[in-house]
């Protein structure tokens, strides 16, 4: 059954369709080593196949399963399979095919010809008809071409009218067949000045001068279908300036061209960019014995799923014609019916159906999405694939069949993808109201969930109005650590400007919060209070909504629900706990606790924090930002006294004013962790983020604290860095003013100390950031030791705890031998490593990022999944050279890609203890986690599966 199309390049279609016709001529015979021609093309029909489901890199997906299917049993109609090899010898010899191919293909239509009892261009008797579709190994629903009815011209059309004394379903045959061949393989299609594809624009002209009105395709009378076919031949002389191919054979040669040509036009190449889809792969060319939906009211053609893919229900899904091929379906031209529908109009073949889900489920052990003609009463099948799915669908899919016992527990967990996985823990808006709004804008999916409010554009205006009951959306060209305390009071963020690891994205992904980063079609106007989104103007006020999980921006407000999976795990609501899908996802989880050799941690900087990430399953913090702590309330006020200061004196006394916040917060943290280790990085951002950079915040500082605002705007002038990001911080800034460590130590003993003498366990783990030095880290360790034993000392308690650094500079990692002497752990902090190590700004790549990945420079952001080759060949030097020093230095990551599925996949293969990351990303590492595990035994001698399996479980 063919898919919906969308025009490719006429050039590409020409240049396909010239190299089809010289190709025998042109090339050479590929031989194997033994000597033989190799074999391109496999057969199946009959019950018989040469190939199988385990060979889909050779014959692609829907070759291997129509082989498959086959050899179980099932109404196939018969053809084969032409390799992706000769794909990549297309594309390797000037869209040219191997000499041996010609000849293999003709064999392989002379035993579809034995078994359908037809012979290809028979022009006497029943000719025989082919369908022609691509075959990707993974499936890539209509992003290729595929050819209808091949066969067909002005002899075999009166032959095939003759033979089944049905003239009019002939020449609907033959119309469609040159509609479908001129677009897909002579390239004609619409031109930037037409409104209509052309042959379309053909039909409808012929209905309103022959009936004034239109009418559906199927009452097309033959003589219709006669008059279009003749339209559709001048149609295409006009366009390509060529008659159309009467020779079967030439017809067979253009489609199986187009084919291996449309896996480079732009629509698949944006697919398998999108879907992590390797050009090298190729498609395979499938030739399939035609059946016909379109013979009358006892014939139909459906798409159908064997369980509902949106919300997991088991029931026959999907929707079906009578008296219409497959293309009818999906193309739109006609309304389609609930596939539930032919248990009353075909009751024979439904009831038939029905039974080959059944198989078709027990035997691939997953949700099929399946196409299907009935001809005359009797069933086929065109295909079969494991079908696709949402989030929700993908969870009771997997806890459904390991309770029917189709699959275990095992691949249950493998079966959830944990990319999608945040689906299910995100608030979403209102189907009905969606569906009515108006996207206005559209950004990057920076925070899942759906979000609504009213605009604020500043983090103080925010916070008075969610102070006030307001639902707020907090809206900035680019946010800054200013702004927290607006992000937290915000229902949502929205920026016009960054990326997915700016600093709107990272805060608002370990907060749960909705973002929206990078939508560079609205413009924030600060002064005027506005935002502009084309000729829309929203005042200060007015309501937005955004969609962090599709990346769009809606005028107005809709409403919104949250995730019953969130209530239920962190509300601990009764009532959602009672619901299936909670159900399921508490069975996911236990599952991936089985089967995970890799820790999960949180990024956290709250008690409130921590407690979400605990409810997640984080086995701890791996990242405490520190920084965050001082926008609370007025602390900001006694860190600028601090930076203002000018001797070490009066920094002191200012310090002495956090002390008491900072060890609140901490115990506060050790207290939710419930003796959970807690890695907390020591103050990390440059100074100059923590003072205001307008005039008149500069002025109202001045007022505050009483003095000359001049002094004030000379200290932020005397601050300013030229690339703030290599400049003074980290571990710099700790070396230049050791009074900042020591209290940031103290504060943390000294609630470490408190939970001691309140029974509460605790795991403390002071981490200093920015280390490329031996004697950077030598001389903060020294102080937090010192701080440490005096601690104990006063508070006449004893405690454990670790000092270890971030590896996030390459010359960190490069020497992470001399570092190892003084640390007891490490923890790569993957977002400053992949910039350092790239020289790119995760703020500033926008400009570029598209043309690097459409130029497959990026294969995907590197800041959003980990560039496992480069930053990850620093990793595993990093790694080895710690463990040559410190067998048992335990290793982790807290950068942003630790809540990242594939990175978490490298991260599990290089052996870290844990990955961290933001709260509401802790199950999406714990299901990529577990995934890796599980891959790893699959992989391993069975013997060798069990042990490691017994082994987790004795761990756990």
């Amino acid at each position: 059954m063919a898919t919906k199309k969308k025009a490719a390049k006429p050039a590409a279609k020409k240049s396909a369709t010239k190299a089809a016709k010289s190709a025998v001529k042109k090339t050479a015979a590929k031989k194997s080593t033994s000597g033989k021609s190799t074999k391109y093309v496999y057969t199946w029909g009959a019950g018989k196949a040469d190939g199988d489901g385990s060979m889909k890199a050779l014959l692609g997906g829907k070759g291997a399963n129509l082989a498959e299917m086959t050899k179980i049993g099932l109404p196939v109609p018969a053809g084969f399979t032409v390799t992706t090899e000769v794909c990549t010898y297309f594309y390797d010899n000037k869209r040219t095919y191997p000499a041996v191919l010609r000849a293999q293909m003709e064999a392989g239509i002379a035993n579809m010809e034995k078994i359908m009892g037809y012979k290809f261009g028979d022009s006497e008797g029943f000719p025989l008809l082919v369908a022609v579709r691509s075959g990707a190994r993974d499936s890539m629903p209509g992003m290729m071409d595929t050819v209808l009815n091949l066969g067909l011209n002005d002899k075999t059309v009166a032959a095939l009218a003759k033979a089944t004394d049905n003239e009019r379903f002939a020449w609907d045959c033959y119309r469609r067949f040159i509609q479908m061949y001129g677009d897909v393989v002579l390239g004609v299609q619409k031109t930037p000045d037409e409104d209509h594809e052309p042959f379309e624009a053909v039909i409808e002209k012929y209905k309103h001068e022959a009936y004034g009105s239109d009418i559906v395709d199927s009452d097309l009378t033959a003589e219709d279908n006669k008059e279009l076919v003749s339209r559709f031949k001048t149609l295409v002389k006009d366009r390509t300036g060529h008659g159309f191919p009467e020779d079967p054979w030439e017809q067979l040669e253009g489609a199986a061209g187009a084919v291996f040509g449309s896996w480079m036009n732009d629509r698949a190449i944006v697919y398998r960019r999108k879907y992590g889809i390797p050009a090298a792969w190729g498609t395979a060319v499938n030739v399939q014995a035609m059946v016909f939906g379109n013979t009358g009211p006892n014939s139909g053609s459906g798409v159908a799923f064997t369980r509902n893919p949106a919300n997991g229900e088991n029931v026959l899904y999907g929707e079906f014609l009578v008296n219409a091929q497959g293309e009818d379906v999906v193309a739109g031209v006609r309304t389609p019916d609930e596939v539930s529908g032919m248990a009353e109009a075909l009751p024979a073949a439904f009831k038939e159906l029905m039974k080959v889900r059944a198989i078709l489920e027990k035997h691939f052990r997953d949700v099929q999405d399946v196409e299907f003609t009935i001809q005359d009463g009797k069933l086929y099948m065109l295909q079969t694939r494991n079908g696709k799915r949402t989030a929700a669908a993908a969870l009771k899919f997997a806890a459904d069949m390991v309770k029917e016992k189709l699959i275990s527990w095992e691949t249950a967990v493998m079966r959830n993808p944990a990319d999608q996985l945040d689906q299910l823990l995100a608030p979403v808006f209102d189907i009905n109201e969606a569906k009515k709004a108006t996207v206005i804008a559209k950004g990057l999916p920076a925070g899942p969930g759906a979000a609504s409010g009213k605009i604020y554009l500043n983090a103080d205006r925010a916070v008075a109005a969610a102070e006030k009951g307001e639902k707020v959306l907090l809206v900035r060209v680019e946010t800054s650590p200013e702004d927290l305390r607006g992000m937290i009071a915000a229902e949502g963020i929205l920026t016009a400007r960054g990326g997915v690891s700016s600093h709107a994205a990272l805060v608002a992904r370990q907060m749960g919060k909705v973002c929206v980063c990078g939508a560079s079609a609205i413009e924030v106007d600060y002064d005027k209070k506005t935002v502009t989104a084309g000729d829309q103007v929203f005042k200060e006020g007015d309501f937005l909504s955004i969609d962090g999980t599709a990346g769009t921006v809606y005028g107005g407000e809709l409403a919104t629900e949250p995730s019953e999976i969130i209530t239920g795990l962190i509300n601990n609501k009764k009532a959602s706990q009672k619901t299936e899908k909670f159900q399921n996802f508490v069975q996911l989880m236990e599952w991936c606790s089985k089967a995970t050799r890799l820790g999960v941690r949180t990024n956290a900087d709250t008690p409130e924090q921590v407690k979400n990430a605990v409810a997640f399953g984080a086995e701890g913090i791996g990242l405490t930002r520190t920084e965050h702590m001082f926008f609370e309330g007025d602390r900001i006020d006694a860190m600028r006294e601090m930076i203002l200061a000018n001797t070490e004196e009066d920094r002191k006394k200012a310090l002495k004013k956090l002390l008491p916040h900072q060890r609140k917060d901490f115990f506060g943290i050790f207290k939710a962790l419930e003796g959970k280790p807690a890695t907390i990085r020591l103050l990390d951002p440059p100074l100059h983020e923590f003072l205001p950079n307008t005039e008149e915040s500069q002025a109202d500082l001045a007022e505050k604290m009483g003095v000359p605002v001049e002094e004030i705007s000379h200290r932020v002038h005397e601050l300013h860095e030229q690339n703030p990001m290599l400049g003074h911080r980290g571990c710099r800034l700790a070396i230049s003013y050791p009074e900042i460590a020591e209290m940031q130590a103290q504060a943390i003993f000294e609630a470490a100390a408190q939970c001691v003498k309140k029974g509460i366990p605790v795991k403390p783990e002071v981490m200093v950031p920015l280390v490329g030095y031996a004697r950077e880290l030598e001389l903060q360790v020294n102080i937090i030791h010192r701080v440490a034993a005096e601690v104990k000392a006063d508070k006449g308690v004893e405690f454990d705890y670790l000092v270890g650094t971030m590896i996030e500079v390459p010359r960190g990692a490069l020497t992470a031998d001399e570092i190892a002497k003084h640390a007891q752990f490490f923890s790569f902090g993957t977002n400053d490593l992949t910039q350092t190590a790239l020289g790119v700004s995760r703020d500033d790549m926008g400009s570029f990022l598209s043309s690097y990945q459409e130029n497959d420079i990026y294969p995907k952001n590197p800041f959003a999944s980990l560039d496992t080759t480069g930053v990850g060949q620093l990793m595993e030097i990093a790694v080895e050279k710690g463990r040559s020093v410190k067998p048992d230095i335990k290793l982790g990551i807290c950068g942003e890609h630790g809540g990242d599925p594939d990175s978490v996949t490298f991260c599990h293969k290089l052996g870290l203890a844990y990955v961290s990351c933001s709260p509401y990303r802790v199950p999406v590492a714990r299901l990529a986690a577990a995934q890796a595990a599980i891959a790893e035994s699959a992989g391993a001698k069975p013997a060798k599966a069990k042990k490691a399996a017994k082994k987790a479980a004795k761990k756990k």
